[in-house]
Order: structure tokens, then sequence, then C-alpha cells
């Protein structure tokens, strides 16, 4: 059964693209406000193109938000510990040169398809589609040059559901082998409780597959604050889906019970995460699709909760997906820099995508990731700090 509701996120235009000139650093409000305020632009650099890539400021019942046009992304996330204190929650760099050059997709809006499709492959109403390949011989996060690397043309709002941004980009037809012109519009909200909600919408002329999603990397402790081995998580799932040796996967949906995969209680990501499975050796830590309980949702609802007992921050992340990949920065190495001027070391941040499942194309037996002229491709993911 074909889809509807499924998160959508989006890209933009040029490809290849170089920075060279690097932005200001002027903070748009003060620490601390729970006023909402008008999303405030400032210049973050320049594109070799000449492009100008702009950094959108939002403030919002004690969130503190900030965006880049390039890639949606995330460039920081500030939110109170439990004595009242802020720090940026949210892994990334302080300049575009880095985003440019070798971010692995630190804060970005993820697209067309979000995870991995084995070989870059598929077939969709008898027709093969070859896709960019740029993860061995697989398709990651839409391929070379996908959503993460476009600039998004961005729109500030202040309304009675918060402040926020609409971004919009159009994808055509053929853009890193996939079909159809995709027309996608995402919108983030910082509500007056402080959520910040991320809403997917896209269409398509003709048919073709997407599954999108928000590649933020969370450390509750900080950025660049160490490990996150000590943060406590829960994965409302009972099941996941095994990879090979690719991080492809194999079809099954494979009970959490009685491996280091069981996340039904919150518990401390270091107790199990080098306990030796197959799956953890080769993916070099947790990275993997949890299928969630609820399944797909008409209104999002809970998929997961993280906390630092250190600090005292917390995420709550409900979701219409029915699965959200865990990722545990198994790939961080200490050659990146933060925004704190400290290294990123394996284990310095973690992911949790909401999504449908990784490379759906080829399981039949997977929820869809289809979509058809005439159909809209909405979900929402809404986050829930806390101290």
């Amino acid at each position: 059964m074909e889809l509807n509701r499924r998160t959508v996120i989006a890209s933009a235009a040029a490809a290849g693209l170089a920075a060279t000139t690097l932005g200001g650093t002027a903070e748009a409000t003060p620490a601390g406000s729970s006023k909402g305020r008008k999303p405030v632009k400032e210049l973050f650099g320049t594109l070799a193109d000449g492009t100008k890539v702009h950094r959108w400021s939002l403030e919002n019942g004690g969130t503190r938000l900030k965006v880049l046009s390039y890639g949606g992304i995330v460039q920081s996330l500030e939110i109170p510990d439990r004595r009242g204190r802020y720090a940026n929650v949210s892994a990334g760099f302080d300049n575009l040169d880095d985003y440019v050059a070798s971010s692995p997709y630190f804060g970005a809006l993820i697209g067309r398809y979000g995870n991995r499709i084995g070989k870059g492959q598929f077939t969709l109403d008898g027709k093969s589609y070859q896709l960019s390949v740029n993860d061995g011989d697989n398709s990651l996060h839409g391929g070379a040059k996908g959503f993460d690397k476009r600039v998004w043309d961005v729109e500030p709002f202040t309304d009675s559901s918060g402040v926020g941004l609409h971004l919009h980009y159009t994808s055509v037809d053929g853009e890193m082998g996939y079909p159809g012109t995709l027309k996608v519009k995402v919108t983030y909200t910082l509500t007056r409780h402080g959520d910040w909600i991320i809403d997917y919408e896209a269409t398509t002329d003709k048919a073709t597959v997407v599954n999108l999603t928000s590649h933020v990397y969370w450390n509750l402790g900080g950025e660049g604050s160490g490990t996150i081995e000590d943060h406590e998580l829960q994965i409302a799932a009972t099941r996941y889906t095994p990879t090979d040796s690719g991080l492809i996967p194999t079809g099954e949906l494979a009970k959490v019970a009685g491996t280091p995969f069981d996340f039904r209680h919150s518990k401390p990501i270091g107790r199990d995460i080098r306990a030796g499975h197959e799956q953890q050796v080769m993916a070099k830590g947790f990275d993997h699709n949890w299928v969630l309980d609820k399944g797909i949702t008409a209104k999002p609802e809970h998929a997961a909760t993280l906390r630092d007992p250190s600090s005292g921050r917390s995420l709550k992340i409900a979701t219409n997906e029915p699965g959200l990949q865990f990722y545990s920065g198994n790939f961080l190495d200490g050659t990146l820099t933060g925004t704190s001027g400290r290294v990123y070391r394996q284990g310095d941040a973690l992911c949790l995508e909401t999504q449908h499942f990784p490379d759906a194309p080829n399981h039949p037996s997977f929820p869809s990731t289809v979509l058809r002229p005439g159909q809209v491709y909405r979900t929402r993911t809404v986050h829930t700090f806390g101290s």
C-alpha cells in the first residue's frame, strides 16, 4: 500500500560549491528570553559561485535556534540545564567552509532519500533508476549533492503557532537520478513552550520515492562537552532492521529483546555499545533503524526519549513516521573541530532521525516510500525539551 503521509524535507540548487567568504557571529537575541521574537537574518558566508548564505536566529519559550539557508542546517540549538544555564546541544561548525568541505551532515535537512538505497538502484512502475552513489556501492542521504548541499529559499514568520521559518526547494526531474520534479516545503517552528517542530510537505509531477529527515547531532551535555555514552536513551520499538556489511537492511524485522538493541526501557548508551554483537561490529556501534511500535500515525506519537543525567537536559521525540535511525556518532574521528573549538571524537554526539525504512524501494514488505502526482507528502516531528 502506498502512503501519502511521511516526513518531507528538502534542499536547494547549485552543486559542487566551495565557500570563500565567512560570515558574522552576532547574537540575535539575549540568552534566556522566553518571549518569541521576530526571526533575525544575518550573512553567514558566500559560496564560490557568489551565492550568499544567511543565518536566521529564532527564540521562543526558552529555546534558541540558529538555521542556515545552506542545507537548512541547524547550526546551533540552545536550551537550559536544570540550573537555567544555556548550552548549544547541536554539533556543527562556526564557518561555511567546513560545512561545504567536510560536514558529516551536521544539522542538515536530508533528501531526497534519507539513509541508504542499496547499490543506488530501485525499480518503480517497471522502470529502473540509477541514483548517485556516494557511500561505497550505495546511495546515502540523496547522493553526492543531496538536499543538505543546496541553498534553500527561506521565509520567516511569526504567528499564533510561534516563530519560525518556511524553507522551500524544488528538486528537478533527474536530480541525483531521482524521477519527477519534487516541490518541497519544510517549516521549522519554535512554539511558546519551546518545542521545535518540523513540518514536511512535498508534491511531485511524476511517481518517485521520498524519505526525508533531519540530521541533527545531539549532545545534551553541550556541544563539545565529550561523550554521549552516559546519556540515557529509550526507544519505543520491539524490533529493528538488521543490515549487511554495507549497512543495507536485509529485510528482516528482528526482535530487540535479549540484544544490545533493546532500548524499550531507558538505559545508558554506553552500557551495551561494545557488547560485540555482529551488527554492532559492522556498524562500529549503533547505526540502525528501529521499527517503532506505533507504526505510521495520523498525528505525531512518542518515538524516543533522550536524557543527560549530568545536566538534567532531556529531549522527547514524537513523529508520524514508522522508523527511527539511532546513530551513535561512530565515524567521528577527531579530525573535525566544532563551534566550541573542540574536536569531535567517536561517540561525542548522536543522531535520532525520524524516517521510513532504509532501502524501502527494494523491500516490498517495508512501508512504501512512493509518492505519486496528486498526493501530498506531509508529516511532522516534534522535539520537546526539558531540564
